[in-house]
């Protein structure tokens, strides 16, 4: 109640202005458009951003390592404390009367300056990262097309960088995430069409299947490892680190819009990556593919469909997760007296959105097992971002108010939090060892 008063003395009360995308509002200033969006946008964003290529990868990385008897709870209780933490974060959109758009800004505003850096270089770490992962997820799509009608494919390295051209034009087009609007409604076409035709051959053939085990290969040393790694694959696929920047763009009141966006990413969002990561391990056990539609029974002109969607797709949904990237350069380098579709900032943009691109696409061509290092900053920055900054936000700001049982529950998600992310970033290191060895620069994976 508190909250939505608060933000309802500073939108009707603050001097702010707003052209096309450069807003001042609230002592905040951006580049990006904040304040506009409705939460069924947001919402629509977040089910299908999160529903992109990466979950047809998903039955590999988080149940083959765990089984049914572990993966299934992990997967629900994952899932909800994910939801939680969001939602409590969510909940510090406004604090003492002052708006923080940026998770690097109210952790710098609460803890000083090292933790505003610390948060600044986790979030732009991860985010860069999962954006090469995504160039390499394109790539991989399109050469699962060119396998279909060929039988000497190109290397992968060519298709890197087709996807990294794919991906920077689309980032220029389109400059933030309001201006996603109409290209939501082409992702939802596209990832439900995928999801669709994928579901039901995963039915025909987990019917028709009759070899598969659920058995968990491995050493004991090797089965811990691995169920960590599956441990933090589940936190990738339930949060991005960057809430407070998506919350930015809606509509007021803030908290209540985000967190209906967030209901809505984590039930239907939520059933269907989940759905088609069970259904996958279902219908192929432990020897599902790293990559879905390799598995998938059925002609030719199916796979070509669905890689083809997941391509296209993958080009709305990777914009969403580097926009705090792309915010961040925008505000320093582009004029905010001018419009940002001046001749002067379409050319800044261009460059700074070429240079990312660039440098992205030519560091996954070189490590093309990237994912590997998604996994390692997922394991403690994804835990430190969802986790434990929530909760340490919420001990500076309502301690002093708090009873003895809401401290010890914050502390709690503290303590076991860190002790996840210590394991995590373990097992993802022990995985880049192993890669290393396996693999070189330029490989053609």
């Amino acid at each position: 109640m508190l909250t939505s008063c608060l933000e309802y003395f500073m939108k009707h009360t603050s001097s702010g202005s707003t052209k096309d995308g450069q807003v001042q509002k609230h002592g905040v200033t951006s580049a990006h458009t904040t304040d506009h969006d409705s939460w069924q946008q947001v919402g629509l964003m977040l089910v299908t951003s999160f529903n992109c290529g990466w979950i047809l990868s998903f039955s590999n990385l988080m149940l083959v390592p765990l089984g049914w008897a572990w993966g299934i709870p992990g997967l629900l209780v994952i899932g909800l404390f994910t939801a939680y933490a969001n939602w409590l974060l969510a909940g510090f959109h406004f604090i003492d009367g002052q708006r923080f758009i940026r998770f690097r800004d109210i952790m710098g505003f609460l803890f000083g300056k090292g933790m505003y850096h610390i948060t600044w270089a986790f979030q732009s770490g991860i985010l860069l990262l999962g954006n090469m992962g995504f160039i390499l997820l394109g790539a991989k799509a399109l050469k699962e097309i060119n396998l279909a009608f060929s039988e000497s494919t190109l290397r992968l390295q060519y298709f890197i960088v087709i996807t990294g051209v794919a991906y920077f034009i689309f980032s220029f087009v389109v400059p933030n995430i309001s201006s996603m609007r109409i290209w939501l409604g082409v992702s939802a076409i596209l990832t439900f069409s995928y999801i669709g035709m994928i579901l039901v051959i995963l039915a025909k053939d987990g019917k028709s299947n009759k070899n598969r085990d659920y058995e968990i290969e491995g050493s004991t040393v090797s089965k811990i490892m691995n169920a960590f790694g599956a441990v933090s694959a589940i936190i990738v696929c339930n949060t991005s680190g960057m809430l407070l920047e998506i919350q930015s763009t809606l509509r007021w009141p803030a908290v209540v819009n985000m967190r209906k966006a967030l209901s809505l990413q984590y039930t239907v969002g939520l059933i269907v990556y989940y759905g088609v990561s069970i259904m996958g391990y279902w219908a192929y056990g432990s020897g599902v593919s790293q990559y879905l539609p390799r598995e998938l029974s059925g002609p030719k002109w199916v796979k070509v469909l669905i890689n083809a969607a997941v391509f296209l797709q993958s080009i709305i949904s990777q914009h969403m997760f580097v926009q705090p990237v792309h915010e961040a350069l925008d505000t320093k380098f582009l004029n905010l007296g001018e419009s940002i579709y001046s001749r002067e900032n379409i050319k800044r943009r261009f460059i700074l959105r070429a240079l990312l691109f660039a440098t992205n696409t030519f560091v996954t061509a070189t490590i093309p097992f990237m994912g590997d290092f998604i996994n390692f900053l997922g394991s403690f920055t994804l835990v430190a971002l969802t986790f434990i900054f929530p909760s340490m936000i919420f001990i500076k700001v309502k301690g002093h108010a708090a009873n003895a049982a809401k401290k010890a529950w914050h502390w709690s998600i503290i303590v076991i939090s860190f002790l996840i992310a210590i394991a995590t970033t373990v097992s993802a290191v022990d995985l880049i060892v192993h890669d290393i060895k396996e693999y070189h620069f330029f490989a053609d994976t």
